[in-house]
């Protein structure tokens, strides 16, 4: 991630700005960042993955949220727009704008080349922070496979990962099971890139 200026923001001023632009911005530590658009595979995995988990939420008290819903880690600072993110219960927002969630459940992030060694390292290290947070979902674009990190009692996390197209994952934090096979829908793999996983 790179900054977009040398500018020192504040959040005040960030979040004017982003609430302004038709771009979205990450923001930590008085620095934006520029988040870029996705492929073609990044778009149809978020929507699938969007559809599948929207249809189990409805009639609970859940409620699930597109890549526009800025997130803030309020321990640490950064804003950001995960792929999916999921509140169970009552949503709190950061101010009256009602735009920045601050009580995530679930946060799902579709892997980039360009942002997975982020999503899987400093980002994951802002999301623990947050207390809210139950599971954490990482879904690869180059080949099935998706990664649940879910939190213990004892505040440690456990990784489960499914790479078959058969097989399924369990998110009991929302009560809903995202099955390979439809996360992936109309995703087309090159030669072998399916089968390296």
């Amino acid at each position: 991630m790179v900054a977009r200026s040398n500018r020192k923001w504040t959040v005040e001023a960030y979040l004017q700005f982003e609430r302004e632009s038709d771009e979205r911005h990450e923001f930590y530590g008085s620095e934006i960042y520029l988040m870029t658009g996705a492929s073609e595979r990044h778009v149809l995995i978020t929507g699938n993955t969007f559809s599948s988990l929207h249809s189990q939420l409805r009639r609970t008290p859940c409620r699930i949220y597109a890549v526009d819903m800025r997130v803030k880690v309020s321990a640490t600072g950064l804003y950001t727009y995960p792929d999916i993110s999921v509140v169970c219960g009552e949503p709190a927002f950061e101010d009256e704008h009602v735009d920045t969630l601050i009580n995530p459940t679930v946060i799902v992030e579709v892997l980039s080349p360009s942002t997975e060694r982020y999503d899987r390292g400093k980002k994951f290290q802002h999301y623990r922070t947050l207390k809210s947070l139950k599971e954490y979902i990482l879904i690869g674009q180059d080949n099935p496979q998706i990664e649940q990190f879910t939190r213990t009692d004892n505040d440690r996390w456990l990784l489960n990962t499914a790479s078959q197209l058969d097989a399924q994952i369990e998110l009991s934090a929302i009560g809903c099971t995202l099955l390979v096979a439809d996360v992936y829908e109309k995703v087309t793999f090159e030669p072998g890139e399916a089968d390296e996983a």
